[in-house]
């Protein structure tokens, strides 16, 4: 508990994304592949240093070479809609949550079908988040419930339920035995994974909570929120070494911010956060200020719904009409957003 008693100096300021912000130029053509899905991608998480794993309203999860755009392998088993992915980066097994209120396990190098499956919830599944040394893994579910589960026999070592809480997204705080989870009721709660109870809740937001992120330290927190027409359409960073009022926002985006993230401190001096949203954009911003450096329209993409991390110049996106975008981010142009391919 000791990330959430130490006392630093926050910054209480609320910030907007400076209203003169250019828009990156249409892009060049970027080359096209075969798509990873047939239908609308949910999720997309990096697995490897050239590997990205995605979860499809097709009901498939698909390893695929994001730097090639070539689909891999790609595996069956879940009845309806992947709603998420997770892995632990550089490993071989990784998880799907969807909307037929399952679990399952997939290996890289084994066979087409899940390797274990996790039944116990009754709606949807709507986040997952595994332990660092892969042990345990944590779901949690429009149900109301909190799961965790032992990964190697599939069974629930443990299972609590908190009224209202519509699970939307989990994920570990590194070094740490704690996982942050958003919800519908607009609360973001820390859960001790030892002890499967909730340790802190940050002060309610506003808007539905769509989505958070973890910086590479343990220190920050990064969530979204749903909205329209602009009204809340904006991320909020927290301090996880303090329990009171946020830290900084984001706003910009004109239609719900679905998906957010840290990037990399490789790829420019000045810490960096993106986000993607339903209105068809991508935006980088100066994690301590809250301006927008870059923001980047995919036409024709419709919702963008997740990203991730390819590498230390690279952001995946995943959208609704048109794939996955492999995104590179040149730090040497302010930073810049430039579409390179989609599948």
């Amino acid at each position: 508990m000791g990330k959430f008693q130490s006392k630093v100096k926050r910054n209480s300021s609320k910030y907007r994304a400076d209203s003169h912000v250019s828009e990156s130029p249409p892009p060049p053509t970027s080359p096209q592949h075969s798509r990873a899905h047939n239908d609308a991608v949910t999720y997309v998480a990096a697995l490897k240093a050239d590997l990205c794993v995605t979860g499809g309203k097709d009901k498939a999860v698909v390893v695929s070479n994001w730097r090639t755009g070539t689909g891999l392998k790609r595996f069956v088993g879940h009845e309806r809609e992947v709603t998420k992915v997770t892995c632990l980066f550089g490993t071989n097994r990784f998880f799907s949550a969807s909307r037929d209120k399952t679990v399952l396990m997939w290996d890289l190098h084994g066979k087409l079908g899940p390797t274990q499956t996790f039944l116990g919830h009754q709606l949807i599944v709507t986040g997952l988040a595994v332990s660092p040394d892969s042990a345990q893994l944590f779901s949690g579910s429009r149900d109301n419930t909190f799961c965790k589960w032992d990964v190697e026999s599939g069974r629930c070592l443990q299972k609590t339920a908190i009224s209202r809480n519509l699970v939307t997204h989990m994920c570990w705080v590194p070094a740490e035995s704690y996982i942050v989870q958003t919800s519908e009721d607009k609360v973001i709660r820390v859960w001790d994974a030892r002890e499967l109870r909730v340790a802190h809740s940050f002060p309610m937001k506003q808007y539905i909570q769509m989505h958070c992120d973890v910086s590479a330290d343990g220190n920050y927190c990064l969530t979204c929120s749903n909205g329209f027409g602009g009204q809340g359409c904006e991320a909020t960073l927290w301090d996880l070494r303090q329990t009171r009022d946020k830290v900084c926002e984001y706003r910009g985006h004109l239609q719900t911010v679905a998906s957010c993230t840290f990037l990399p401190k490789t790829m420019c001096a000045t810490p960096l956060i993106a986000t993607s949203s339903h209105d068809c954009t991508v935006k980088v911003w100066d994690r301590d200020t809250g301006a927008c450096l870059n923001s980047l329209f995919l036409d024709g993409a419709g919702p963008l719904v997740s990203l991730a991390v390819g590498d230390s110049s690279s952001i995946l996106c995943a959208s609704f009409n048109a794939g996955v975008y492999s995104l590179r981010v040149e730090s040497s142009r302010g930073p810049f957003l430039q579409e390179v391919a989609k599948f």
